[in-house]
């Protein structure tokens, strides 16, 4: 039900992630993740179009901790920061984060290679009916994400809306 991806440009480093509908201690989790007990970032799966792009997110995340340049003070909320087409990380935690009253949410996690226990620790605290990653299309808010990310009609006829998002995601610290 979860997958996971090794980093090939930090092969020690794993990203596994997870996709959870009818969640019931949305606000618990948010909370333990605030905290720090929880070792994974809690996104809204609405505004996921596919999981490379938190795959993506994740990865730029691990790059920018190795660089010492994170712009936000955990791996966990850089990803989420990752994800986001603007520089402002309230906004982006408000767009892109779990909310108390969600009922559903994609839980990523990066960890060492061989370590699982992060997986572990998450599938036993989440409330909810876990299903499979490849699933989050049907949590997708489309018309959200292509105002979100200025996505044009012109834009979709030679790519794809992953395509776009990726693609912005990638540069909003060159532009």
């Amino acid at each position: 039900m979860h997958v996971t991806h090794e980093l090939e440009l930090f092969p020690e480093y794993s990203v596994t992630q997870m996709l959870f509908t009818d969640v019931k201690n949305a606000a618990a989790l948010r909370k333990s993740a605030m905290e720090g007990q929880i070792n994974g970032a809690l996104i809204n799966p609405a505004m996921l179009v596919d999981p490379f792009q938190a795959l993506v997110a994740a990865n730029k995340a691990v790059h920018l901790q190795k660089a010492g340049k994170m712009k936000t003070r955990s791996l966990l909320s850089e990803i989420i920061f990752n994800l986001s087409p603007t520089n402002n990380i309230s906004e982006a935690f408000r767009r892109f984060g779990m909310s108390d009253g969600d009922g559903a949410v994609h839980v990523v996690t990066v960890h060492p290679r061989e370590d699982m226990s992060d997986v572990d620790t998450i599938l036993a605290r989440v409330e909810g009916r876990q299903v499979p990653v490849g699933e989050i299309s049907t949590f997708t808010d489309v018309p959200g994400i292509k105002k979100l990310y200025k996505v044009t009609p012109s834009e979709e006829k030679c790519g794809s809306l992953l395509e776009a998002v990726v693609c912005r995601m990638a540069v909003k610290d060159v532009v």
